[in-house]
């Protein structure tokens, strides 16, 4: 059933995409849409619950595929030459968020400083995919794409031992197993390394090459031995992820460009795919169950963590008003964070439901907000000639009422008078 409801879905979707492209109808609402009202406690088409392997299993996946194929885009060359921006995302904008949401999860909400703290981890990390229109957009500006881009396929990794370290203190726990999440770290970035450039350098050898039907299994063969290893050696999967994809885009510009469509259209669907699940999980109960305070703190989380961290990072950066706003503004909460929320609901932690289910709102407003917006915003960003006829002359109208003036003749479509 489940696998005939994505069906369904999927070919709606397709149907529907290039009218999304062009307004903020999003197809990543609509697979959570879909989820919601097929979901176990609306109509019970779908049996899918919390606990079912196949939600954590989808959103690691779709997690790690979209981290691979985001690392794609950028080779080292790239972050060595553009890290300045990104640095600020991550070295002063990620902690930040992390503070100014636990500070909201406690005092609003009533958590515990450990318990607030883990929520802020949770949240702390972003995710492009559902601002696809804005990254995705060669008429935003490189540096804020580059910025956006950069910062969500690292911070993901970066934000997992705070995870892994808070929910620990949240336990009780007196171990905090330091060591271990250091070698998770180091095996994940050697993996991320080590495994695409020795599988660039068996395919430049006199010995194999790969013929043009096979060329864009490549990069899939590639990000499976790293999975496949990552998880048996337990390292981390989203730094292995977003470093492999790295890898195979500064050493193997022709395995990338292979596999890029091919490789995008895989991190798609595994996105769609655990999109319906999350929406399975969420119902008009689930969603009764979390108080008023709760819906405030998924506020804040949204509107002023990532604003008020990011304003801050980016002082005296040289960033324009119009791209700061950008990049304050998208910082939607995806896999990661359905991820280590799942990770804390197993954990079995005494406020264990109530955090996930604050996980869970916050992701749902992040998705419905974010993914609404993008084509907007990223409008902003074209040329006048490219704005929609309509928008030139409501502007014009607006005009006109402010300043007391009567309506001047109508300009031709597309264009404006400033």
């Amino acid at each position: 059933m489940l696998l005939l409801t994505f069906a369904c879905v999927l070919l709606l979707a397709v149907l529907v995409s290039a009218l999304a492209g062009r307004t903020i109808l999003s197809t990543a609402v609509l697979f959570l849409a879909a989820g919601f009202l097929l979901g176990p406690d609306v109509t019970g088409v779908l049996d899918v619950h919390a606990d079912s392997g196949i939600v954590g299993t989808l959103a690691e996946l779709a997690l790690f595929a979209v981290l691979f194929t985001d690392g794609m885009r950028v080779g080292w060359a790239d972050l060595r030459s553009a890290w300045r921006l990104p640095g600020r995302a991550l070295g002063w904008g990620l902690p930040l968020t992390l503070l100014v949401t636990a500070v909201a999860a406690h005092y609003v909400v009533g958590l515990g400083w450990a318990e607030a703290l883990l929520i802020g981890a949770i949240l702390a990390p972003t995710d492009p995919v559902f601002a696809s229109a804005l990254v995705g957009n060669d008429k935003v500006p490189a540096r804020l794409r580059h910025l956006l881009n950069v910062e969500s396929g690292v911070n993901d990794g970066l934000a997992l031992p705070f995870v892994i370290v808070f929910l620990a203190v949240a336990a009780g726990s007196d171990d905090l197993h330091l060591g271990e999440l250091a070698l998770e770290v180091s095996l994940g970035l050697v993996i991320g390394v080590l495994i695409p450039v020795a599988a660039i350098l068996l395919e430049r050898s006199r010995f194999f090459s790969a013929s043009p039907a096979y060329e864009p299994l490549n990069g899939l063969a590639i990000g499976l031995l790293v999975l496949a290893v990552g998880q048996v050696t337990h390292a981390n999967l989203f730094l292995a992820a977003f470093s492999a994809g790295i890898t195979v885009a500064t050493f193997g510009p022709r395995q990338r460009a292979a596999f890029e469509h091919f490789g995008e259209n895989i991190a798609e669907l595994f996105k769609l795919a655990a999109l319906l699940v999350f929406g399975a999980l969420i119902s008009p109960a689930f969603l009764g169950e979390i108080s008023w305070t709760g819906w405030v703190f998924a506020v804040l989380a949204i509107f002023a963590a990532r604003p008020v961290a990011l304003w801050l990072s980016f002082l005296r950066s040289g960033l324009g008003l119009r791209e700061q706003a950008a990049a304050m503004w998208f910082g939607p909460k995806g896999f990661a964070s359905v991820v280590y929320g799942l990770l804390v609901l197993e954990s079995g932690i005494g406020a264990a439901d109530e955090i996930f289910h604050l996980v869970a709102v916050t992701i749902v407003l992040s998705i419905l907000l974010h993914s609404s917006t993008d084509v907007v915003v990223a409008r902003a960003f074209d040329e006048q000639a490219d704005v929609p006829g309509w928008y030139g002359v409501v502007r014009r109208r607006v005009r006109a009422v402010r300043g007391g003036a009567d309506s001047a003749p109508a300009a031709p479509p597309g264009q404006d008078d400033a």
